[in-house]
């Protein structure tokens, strides 16, 4: 089994959207939830990782869309 060193990403937020990557594998960039470090691996090879970034890079991926957040008592009218 393959033990990968992971490190935060530069461009994480600490409080929001994190991500660490691992490059200790000659054949494999991994990619994990920095929230969730026992969650799912992603696996890419380093060509296809290259392609990634330079997608985001190039703003080719649009991110994600974030649902509204919920306000506590938002459209309910005063108690009286």
């Amino acid at each position: 089994m393959e033990t990968f060193v992971f490190r935060k990403s530069s461009r994480s937020d600490p409080f929001e959207e994190c991500v660490e990557v691992a490059t200790n594998h000659p054949h494999t960039v991994a990619v994990r939830d920095s929230k969730n470090p026992r969650g799912p691996v992603l696996r890419f090879s380093p060509a296809a990782w290259v392609a990634f970034r330079a997608a985001l890079t190039e703003a080719r991926v649009d991110p994600p869309a974030r649902p509204p957040r919920s306000r506590r008592g938002a459209g309910r009218s005063p108690a009286r």
